[in-house]
């Protein structure tokens, strides 16, 4: 097969594994920088181009959207499904996780548990939205926050009402800023699970070094392999199939009520296999040899 890698360059290990983990298995392998792909819009003539060559010869992609660069690279994506390409995570899934608000409102109807969360664009409130979430401290984060950026603990309501105001004032694009209960007994600490085609090839704790709440490896946080229970195994496949992914990194913390969802992630960095020892490149690529030939397969015989 031909694969494509839409990254933003070959120095992401992520991006590393994929690229020699494919090849290693047979297949033609490029990374795509998709912030240089423009899309051709033609009425039943959808196109891409990356540095002059049209990516309709690939049959399958391989999405790596940062943060940052999430409207441009589902536009790409999009066009792609559209010219009929595989793609392992589809644009929609890909923008549906991105937004919090969204997210934590699609995990709550699919039954996924989920720490109390709020969100308002009146900062006037704060003292009925903490109540609502059982008193101070709170977690305050921007729905478009990543990597553990955007993202605030307020101890007292007058702190939080001082962030609430801060983050209205700088955030102009009206990005929705939601409220979390705290849960005192994993401050610092969350879990990593690696989905893969409904299924966990990979988990580890996060456990922050220092005083900060947040856990992230981005911010310091250190990794050590954690065995799942089967609860948590189940809960983190659901929480994968209510945002529509096929491969995501579920993030959890173990609360005195059970395990809680705080974020589904779209493209899960690697480093869980240097952490663990699990060869998770090689499950995504075999995911995709199992479906992107089944449906070539089927529009075969479809057509």
């Amino acid at each position: 097969m031909k694969i494509a890698i839409l990254s933003n360059g070959p120095g992401n290990y992520s991006t590393k594994r994929l690229k020699e983990v494919a090849e290693r298995r047979g297949h033609q392998a490029q990374i795509v920088r998709y912030r240089e792909c423009y899309a051709s819009i033609e009425q039943s003539s959808p196109r891409v181009s990356y540095r002059g060559e049209d990516l309709s010869r690939y049959d399958a992609i391989i999405p790596r959207i940062a943060s940052h660069m999430t409207r441009y690279g589902t536009a790409i994506v999009r066009q792609l499904e559209m010219q009929g390409i595989y793609s392992v995570s589809s644009s929609l899934a890909i923008a549906r996780s991105r937004d919090k608000l969204r997210s934590m409102q699609l995990l709550a109807k699919a039954g996924v548990a989920i720490p109390k969360t709020v969100f308002s664009r009146n900062s006037a409130d704060i003292d009925d939205l903490i109540e609502k979430l059982g008193g101070t401290p709170v977690i305050i984060k921007l729905a478009r926050g990543t990597h553990g950026n955007g993202v605030v603990l307020a101890e007292t309501r007058k702190a939080a009402k001082s962030v609430l105001q801060a983050f209205y004032l700088t955030n102009e694009d009206g990005t929705n800023i939601l409220l979390q209960e705290f849960i005192k007994e994993s401050a610092g600490v969350d879990i990593r699970a690696f989905v893969v085609g409904g299924r966990v090839v990979a988990s580890m704790k996060r456990q922050s070094l220092d005083d900060d709440f947040r856990s992230n490896l981005h911010k310091g946080g250190e990794g050590t392999v954690i065995r799942l229970t089967t609860e948590e195994r189940k809960m983190c496949i659901k929480a994968a199939k209510a945002m529509g992914l096929n491969v995501a990194g579920v993030d959890f913390m173990r609360s005195s009520r059970g395990p809680l969802v705080l974020e589904v992630n779209a493209s899960p960095g690697f480093g869980i296999e240097k952490i663990t020892g699990r060869d998770v490149a090689t499950s995504i690529i075999e995911y995709i040899e199992f479906n992107a030939r089944r449906r070539h397969k089927k529009d075969r015989v479809g057509a």
